[in-house]
């Protein structure tokens, strides 16, 4: 079976859930008492997909302002980019509007680009409608979806869409082995987060 490393990283504010999201993809867990990330922690998960063996190389970057100068090192080279925002924190979602922004200025051109509502198991707080954060991921192309680290919902789902989206390579071995296969995949079945 095929091994394929993709790199991922996470962006967004700081206090988000970006950390917690990773870790609950990973190793399925999760600390509420969690400390901010310094720069950036590092993390990997090999999971099948199809025929293939995806190798997630998870670059889990800090929110802070301090640390934004140093985004594009993590996202340069990506397959992927996860943005988080917090569905009670209107503040994470504008945010999130420059992250795509700068990705689209400054990142890879063909990367995929998710947008993560994360806490969504705080839905009696929420300030970010489900549906306006969807029609705007849906304008940029990219992944949608609510998350919730602390409660496992669609924390797998997330990163199975990426796999989905990411080209495949051309396994037919009359190829000249360059370039990618693109196809449609289906929509991602999602669960409700409440």
């Amino acid at each position: 079976m095929a091994l394929r490393e993709l790199k991922v990283c996470l962006l967004g504010d700081t206090g988000v859930g970006k950390s917690s999201i990773v870790w609950r993809f990973v190793e399925d867990s999760f600390d509420p008492n969690i400390n901010p990330t310094i720069g950036a922690s590092f993390m990997t998960k090999t999971v099948q997909y199809q025929n293939e063996l995806h190798k997630f190389l998870i670059w889990d970057t800090a929110g802070q302002e301090r640390f934004r100068a140093l985004a594009p090192m993590y996202y340069r080279g990506s397959a992927a980019a996860i943005i988080v925002y917090d569905i009670t924190k209107e503040e994470t979602f504008s945010t999130l509007k420059n992250w795509v922004k700068e990705l689209r200025q400054h990142g890879p051109p063909n990367i995929v680009v998710a947008i993560a509502g994360n806490k969504c198991d705080l839905n009696d707080v929420r300030e970010v409608m489900e549906k306006d954060a969807k029609d705007y991921a849906d304008s940029i192309h990219a992944i949608f979806v609510e998350t919730s680290a602390k409660n496992a919902i669609n924390i797998n789902e997330l990163f199975i869409e990426i796999s989905r989206r990411i080209p495949s390579t051309d396994t037919n071995p009359q190829s000249s082995g360059k370039g990618f296969k693109l196809r449609r995949q289906p929509s991602v079945t999602k669960r409700s987060c409440c």
